[in-house]
């Protein structure tokens, strides 16, 4: 090895953005990756189900790579990881819960024979130049960890998603006692949680929330249903204990919830009295101040079991008037709108809705401002890298690190795809490599590009004309048509005069082909939709996408 090789750092997510968290780690010609996860499309990509990252640098360097290791069992962090080896043959790392959860995914896209290997807290991975230590840390699912990534040039701390909660539900503490004692070894870089940089003070312990249950459901006189994220099991545990303290059963909802509860109770994360689970058919043989529902759509999600339960169309559950629906989570950036149009549309229907800014039913995974203070003063890292956030979030925390006495000039705040370079002393800013968005749209990964969601906008807003006609294969004369067929423009009976101005512009600029002897098809096709763009721009001020469709007989 070169005396001259470098640890590259590379985030291919996570970065200005929330979710879809990857980073490479390169060191020579050994690599590993630290999470792989998706996030929600924008409202500009329709039609459009996640968002995964973009592993073209990997797949170019495959053979260099050692292993994956996971922070914890969140989307954001293992999302994108089934579709990632359909590419590439990589083995895993991660803690029991974490892998679990991974395995139901890889039955779901069919799977086989992948290299899972189980860590517990404390244990080391050797994986080429690197070796791996997982730490334990707090946050809102279990076994969550952080890593202590030991190099040729120094450690590499990542915090992964983290809090500090003294008095976590599972009493699994995060072991700041480890993460003193390699501040004192010395930390080369720290990459860190930003998501809650820019709320000052503490996050609120996970088990705030547990009392204000108990309190609700002691008053509650219908059934009680509570939408909270799947994956957010210490959550679920608090729903279930305050449902068996009231002498209330237990029915889960939506395809994820039940997955996850069933993974996390197998493996004994969760602690259930026997006969508290009931299935979702048997509910109505208890009375509705015995049913307590968990389902999924914290987020407005379309085809969540909330969302279905608003509009009136889940198969199995139907808005009753007593009914109390606790939404126990924070909209994500981005999703606020669409939560709030469900709140809405349960209130419309007469049930009572509880959510985060009435009640403490929620509390946040991430740390605040003061949690963050405390990891930095007992890591002392020589540089800082924030992750996991959108810019406001980064800058904010890279300030943070400032004012705790950090040079402005060993702090980087870097974009996905930005390399940086380090040796034990120092740290610079290296090459781009192609990093950003892959698209899955149903059982398609990456064909949906700019170009289709441009066409799909575009449809959206201005609609479609398709101009049909037949044309004689001999003279080239028309045989039938043009017909004008409009979707999402116009509604054709009530614009009958525009539809017959349409086809007699048309005709005029098939007759013009024809004095001018112009026989290609594709002028053909332009001339047509050239002069139509024309006539609906001046007439209507829209601009619909125009398809014309000739047909030889």
């Amino acid at each position: 090895m070169s005396k001259k090789a470098k640890l590259k750092i590379i985030p291919l997510g996570g970065l200005g953005e929330i979710g879809k968290n990857i980073t490479v780690l390169e060191y020579g010609d050994d690599i590993i990756l630290i999470d792989c996860g998706m996030t929600f499309p924008e409202d500009e990509m329709l039609g459009v189900d996640i968002v995964i990252p973009d592993i073209s640098y990997l797949f170019r360097n495959r053979d260099k790579i050692r292993g994956l290791v996971i922070t914890h069992g969140h989307e954001d962090h293992i999302g994108a990881i089934p579709y990632t080896l359909k590419r590439l043959n990589i083995p895993i790392y991660g803690t029991k819960l974490t892998l679990a959860l991974l395995e139901t995914k890889f039955k779901e896209h069919k799977l086989e024979n992948v290299n899972l290997n189980i860590v517990k807290h404390g244990d080391f991975v050797k994986l080429g130049k690197f070796e791996v230590e997982f730490i334990a840390t707090g946050h809102s699912i279990p076994d969550s960890s952080a890593l202590a990534i030991h190099t040729p040039v120094g450690i590499v701390f990542h915090t992964g998603d983290f809090k500090v909660d003294y008095t976590p539900i599972s009493g699994n503490v995060i072991d700041l006692t480890r993460f003193a004692e390699l501040g004192k070894e010395g930390i080369l870089c720290l990459m860190a949680d930003s998501t809650n940089a820019e709320r000052p003070g503490y996050t609120m312990s996970e088990s705030t929330v547990g009392t204000a249950f108990r309190d609700m459901f002691a008053n509650a006189k219908g059934r009680i249903l509570v939408a909270t994220f799947a994956s957010n099991v210490y959550r679920v545990q608090q729903i279930i204990t305050a449902a068996e303290r009231n002498n209330r059963k237990v029915v889960l909802s939506g395809r994820s919830m039940i997955n996850t509860t069933t993974v996390a109770y197998e493996l004994g994360y969760l602690d259930v009295q026997e006969g508290t689970f009931i299935d979702i058919n048997d509910m109505d043989k208890y009375r509705k101040d015995e049913i307590v529902v968990i389902t999924t759509g914290s987020q407005g999600e379309p085809m969540s079991a909330l969302t279905r339960i608003a509009y009136g169309e889940h198969r199995k559950i139907s808005l009753l008037e007593d009914d109390l629906i606790i939404i126990s989570a924070t909209p994500i950036p981005g999703n606020e709108k669409t939560v709030s149009k469900i709140i809405n549309k349960l209130i419309e229907k007469g049930s009572e809705v509880i959510y985060d800014s009435l009640a403490e039913v929620h509390v946040s995974g991430h740390a605040k401002q003061e949690e963050l203070k405390l990891v930095h003063t007992l890591l002392k890292p020589k540089f800082f890298i924030p992750v996991h956030g959108e810019y406001r979030h980064l800058k904010i925390h890279s300030d943070l690190a400032h004012d705790l006495g950090m040079p402005r000039e060993n702090i980087f705040i870097i974009e996905n795809g930005q390399t940086l370079e380090f040796t034990q002393d120092e740290a610079k800013r290296g090459p781009i490599v192609q990093a950003g968005n892959i698209l899955v749209d149903g059982l398609g990964v990456g064909d949906v590009g700019n170009i289709v969601l441009r066409d799909r906008k575009h449809l959206s807003e201005d609609g479609l004309i398709v101009v049909v006609m037949s044309i004689d294969k001999q003279n080239r004369n028309v045989v039938s048509g043009p017909d004008i067929i409009s979707r999402g423009f116009v509604y054709v009976r009530e614009s009958e005069d525009l539809m017959a101005e349409s086809r007699e512009i048309v005709k005029k600029v098939l007759s013009d082909c024809e004095k001018n002897k112009i026989t290609d098809w594709t002028t053909l096709k332009f001339n047509v939709r050239d002069s139509l763009r024309s006539y609906f721009y001046e007439k209507m001020k829209r601009n619909p996408m125009i398809l014309p469709i000739i047909m030889e007989v």
